[in-house]
């Protein structure tokens, strides 16, 4: 099973890292931030569209990074549209305990959505390499800087 497990987290790796979604500037962006990974050499930007109520309803990316960095920013686009600020900063937080937390519980996610859930379990597969952790949680850490109003962020 374990074995399966690491298949399947290699497989979203190498898609999402080739073809990635949301990789594009949007003109409409409320809100966008830069991030920056020294240890890897990741940069990118990463770009927001609200709507009036607080609703994400476009995300972007642009910018260059090793597979997971990529892997990733590709996937939080993908999760994050369509979830309020308050729900994506969860899932910033849940994500980044599933990736630092030997006690994590995916139970702490309860409220929410499954599909969210499942694929930020298959990409905290990346908790095994501990020196891979800051690639991967880089684009979920842009993010919240975006919406929070924050232009730059790091990982260091």
């Amino acid at each position: 099973m374990f074995d399966d497990l690491r298949d399947l987290y290699q497989e979203v790796i190498l898609d999402h890292g080739k073809s990635p979604r949301n990789f594009r500037r949007p003109e409409d962006a409320t809100c966008l931030a830069h991030g920056n990974n020294p240890v890897c050499g990741d940069t990118l930007v990463v770009y927001i569209t609200q709507d009036d109520s607080g609703k994400i309803t476009d995300a972007a990316f642009q910018g260059q990074g090793c597979a997971i960095s990529v892997a990733s920013a590709s996937m939080m686009t993908d999760i994050v549209k369509g979830k309020t600020v308050e729900k994506a900063n969860r899932l910033f937080e849940g994500f980044h305990n599933m990736c630092t937390r030997d006690d994590f519980n995916v139970a702490e996610l309860a409220d929410c959505d499954e599909d969210a859930i499942d694929r930020l379990v298959m990409l905290s597969g990346v908790k095994e390499f501990p020196i891979r952790v800051k690639c991967a949680t880089l684009a979920w850490h842009t993010m919240q800087a975006a919406v929070n109003g924050d232009q730059e962020t790091s990982t260091e």
